[in-house]
């Protein structure tokens, strides 16, 4: 709020007027000394005062409006996200599904049955996302961050998840045939009743991986996996998975 400075009454013109050293200063003095008035008057005139308490309130009621409309502003916000991805559904590319997937992941939206098949999504990051029944079938997520998200029973056929942060993550009851997983971090992941037929888990790291339960291996390429927790690789050999150096055919 500005302060308001009150002035003193300007002399009279008389007096005002004895200052004047040549006859030339006289405009100048009279031009100052109307100035001096308009300055005094409007400096004691209350009116202004009021004016200026008013501008103040009104920032005060515009940032209570402002705060008060926030949680539709996020609504909205999230609106238009959907949009983008329900309009999408069945095309390829990104068609800003990236930028809209991430922005309700961070506001803690969940994902759950969300429908992105077909689509090219590399580069994603959406760590801890609830993706529970999701379909990411044929999608193209290589060199993604998907960090402790939750695929449970999820559609994820022909998935590209190749050198993706997977570590933590909950792929229990999901489809992941055909799936390629090489040289993914699946550090501690969950894989109860998943089923990895021809799925490609090449120079994976599969340290602390909860296989146990896994349903189906058959033709799985475990070629150079990492990390293989005790008894996994004998295990998958022994379920119909193989050992293929993919450079070498």
């Amino acid at each position: 709020m500005k302060v308001q400075i009150r002035r003193e009454r300007p002399l009279p013109w008389g007096e005002r007027i004895g200052n004047a050293k040549s006859v030339w200063m006289v405009p100048f003095l009279a031009l100052e000394w109307m100035c001096e008035w308009v300055a005094y008057v409007l400096s004691n005139w209350t009116f202004l005062e009021v004016l200026d308490h008013l501008e103040t309130f009104s920032v005060l009621i515009a940032v209570i409006f402002y705060f008060s409309e926030s949680g539709d502003r996020v609504k909205q916000r999230h609106y238009q996200a959907w949009q983008v991805v329900n309009t999408s559904q069945g095309k390829g590319g990104s068609g800003g599904r990236i930028d809209a997937l991430q922005e309700l992941n961070a506001d803690g939206v969940e994902l759950i049955g969300v429908d992105v098949s077909g689509s090219f999504l590399q580069g994603i990051r959406l760590q801890g996302a609830r993706l529970v029944r999701s379909n990411f079938s044929v999608v193209d997520a290589r060199d993604s961050d998907f960090q402790g998200a939750d695929f449970a029973d999820a559609d994820l056929h022909s998935v590209n998840f190749r050198k993706g942060h997977l570590a933590r993550a909950s792929f229990r009851g999901a489809n992941l045939d055909r799936g390629d997983l090489s040289g993914a971090d699946l550090m501690g992941a969950e894989f109860s009743e998943a089923t990895l037929t021809d799925a490609d888990l090449s120079d994976a790291d599969l340290h602390d991986l909860r296989w146990e339960h896994i349903t189906d291996v058959e033709n799985a390429n475990i070629h150079g996996v990492k990390n293989a927790p005790k008894g996994f690789v004998e295990w998958a050999m022994k379920h119909g998975a193989q050992d293929i150096d993919a450079g070498s055919r």
